[in-house]
């Protein structure tokens, strides 16, 4: 093989942009042939391609390598294992599935480890944060003790709510800002510092808006080396803010406006504390704002190492399999606050997936 031929699941918004980039020829090595979507009216912008009704037909069609699949959430799982099982290379949006149980289920379905299998974690190309991540791994931050992430310049009007039926319903996301606006944020997260071990979180629902899911969120979180980490976000903050703090031991590291500024201890905060005889001095401490040169490719970037893979067997910027973790951080919040009490990690899948469809059932709302 020498081009990847690619169909795109859904030509709704998301897909749209990545169908765009595509026959715009950013991708190199890489053809749009096919796209399939439920609704005519989607299938119409691309008269030049092979159109289907049904990702079935088209999967089946011989007329693609791999799928990207851009539909709403609960169809991204059942999408995906067809398309894994009939041997396509496959790339799904975020979230890769809205449950864990769900995200079990296509992960599952991946037995062949030659097809390629990436998720559009799209943000991990961003370049402060792969340098975050750098810093991390190289220990430049010693252990990490406290991790504080407020993400609240997610806001949405309730007009934005209301432009499609499947948005800010149970049934249709299977959740608000946690598996819509959030999944990149929490992929970032247990990326950079790891998964903790114990969650406990207040999440409202409706707050902000007139829908049935959460739209604004506080989370506690330990982590399994006793650090702990706050994480904030909502869809109805004005002005919003995202600033990211992450402390260690050798210092702290912070984001926000695009500038990544590093606080650094000479020594050790431990090491000052147990043997200074300053009652209440600190570590000297050294301060740089980091240089970050480039421009993260994000979803174009995702695409392109996704056909890279396939062809020349480039390792994953984001291998599907990770996608999980964001899931369950996103269901883990949400079940804590609807239990009211702390949940442990490794989340029980199969517990919340029942708690997702009383809410689904017990719904009331008018655009199921």
């Amino acid at each position: 093989m020498c081009k990847v031929r690619l169909g795109i699941i859904g030509v709704g918004v998301m897909g749209s942009g990545h169908a765009k980039y595509v026959m715009d020829g950013s991708i190199s090595r890489c053809e749009l042939t096919a796209v399939a979507d439920a609704n005519p009216a989607n299938l119409a912008k691309f008269r030049s391609l092979k159109c289907f009704a049904d990702s079935h037909e088209m999967i089946l069609s011989g007329e693609v390598d791999a799928v990207l699949i851009a539909t709403p959430h609960f169809f991204h799982t059942a999408a995906g294992i067809d398309a894994l099982q009939n041997g396509l290379h496959v790339l799904v949006e975020k979230p890769i599935s809205v449950h864990k149980a769900d995200a079990e289920r296509l992960i599952a379905a991946h037995t062949n480890k030659d097809q390629v299998f990436a998720a559009m974690f799209c943000v991990r190309t961003v370049p402060q944060y792969k340098k975050i991540k750098q810093m991390i791994d190289k220990g430049e931050l010693g252990k990490i003790e406290r991790i504080t992430w407020i993400g609240t310049d997610w806001f949405r009007t309730a007009a934005y709510y209301r432009s499609s039926a499947w948005r800010a319903t149970w049934k249709g996301e299977g959740g608000g800002v946690l598996l819509n606006q959030c999944p990149h944020q929490l992929d970032l997260l247990q990326w950079m510092c790891g998964m903790p071990s114990r969650i406990h979180a207040f999440c409202d629902l409706g707050f902000y808006h007139d829908i049935e899911v959460e739209d604004r969120v506080t989370a506690f979180m330990r982590y399994p080396n006793g650090a702990t980490g706050v994480f904030i976000t909502s869809t109805g903050e004005a002005p919003g803010t995202n600033r990211l703090e992450i402390a260690g031991e050798m210092g702290k590291l912070v984001l926000e406006n695009g500038k990544l500024t590093f606080t650094r201890n000479e020594v050790s905060a431990r090491v000052f504390c147990d043997t200074s005889d300053a009652l209440m001095g600190m570590p000297e401490v050294w301060n740089a704002q980091i240089p970050i040169t480039g421009a993260g490719g994000l979803h174009a970037e995702i695409t392109q190492n996704f056909v890279d893979a396939i062809l020349d067997g480039k390792p994953l910027i984001a291998p599907a399999e990770e996608g999980i973790k964001s899931i369950e951080l996103a269901n883990a919040m949400l079940y804590s606050s609807l239990k009211n009490t702390a949940v442990e990690l490794p989340l029980d899948g199969a517990a919340f997936e029942i708690e997702l469809q009383r809410l689904i059932d017990a719904s009331s709302s008018n655009k199921r």
